[in-house]
């Protein structure tokens, strides 16, 4: 039997704008991310850091 599931972020930050940065600890460069309202989330490119907006949350 196949897990069609995606695998969990190594690193999850709840956080309450749709715009979020990361650094990846100082592992890559600085990039802007910026989070669909319509799926909550977004992962960074580089080290999968995965950025949730929080229920209720949605600013900038």
């Amino acid at each position: 039997m196949t897990d069609n599931t995606a695998p969990d972020a190594p690193e999850v930050e709840e956080v309450t704008a749709t715009r979020v940065a990361c650094d990846g600890h100082m592992t890559h460069p600085r990039v802007w991310l910026q989070i669909p309202l319509d799926r909550g989330w977004v992962e960074c490119n580089y080290c999968d850091k995965r950025f949730v907006l929080k229920d209720g949350a949605g600013g900038h």
